[in-house]
């Protein structure tokens, strides 16, 4: 605390307007140094706003971003069961179809042996008929 000298009419008019103006002048800069850290304040606000806007998108991306992956996935997977199908499907037909042509094959291959088999009663048959005409010209001999 600051003390005054005495005068005749009481305090020093000197130094106490000194004081005043010092007190004004501390009392100023208080105020603008209030002013200031006010200002900041408002501004650190405004920019926490800001960042928590952009947290906001931020946080909005990723889930549209994780929605999409899912839905990626999805369609993944599905176009992979279809695949899965239709090879299942093309492979059931190709076995079918070659089962169709073992059978047709098979079939086949008896008609040919049956030929094969008349084939050769027949040949057998001429070939008696001729060891038969051969002996009667023998005979006849």
């Amino acid at each position: 605390m600051r003390k005054f000298s005495s005068s005749i009419n009481g305090y020093s008019k000197l130094e106490v307007n000194s004081f005043v103006n010092e007190v004004t002048e501390e009392y100023e800069k208080m105020l603008n140094k209030l002013k200031n850290q006010d200002a900041e304040i408002l501004k650190l606000k405004q920019d926490l706003e800001k960042y928590k806007n952009m947290e906001n998108t931020l946080n909005r991306a990723i889930m549209v971003a994780e929605d999409t992956s899912n839905q990626i996935k999805k369609i993944a997977k599905d176009e992979a069961k279809g695949v899965i199908d239709d090879a299942r499907r093309n492979a059931s037909r190709i076995v079918n179809d070659a089962l169709l042509k073992a059978d047709k094959i098979e079939q086949d291959a008896e008609t040919l042996k049956r030929r094969v088999v008349y084939f050769k009663k027949r040949l057998k048959n001429v070939v008696d008929e001729e060891l038969d005409f051969i002996d009667s010209i023998n005979e006849d001999y």
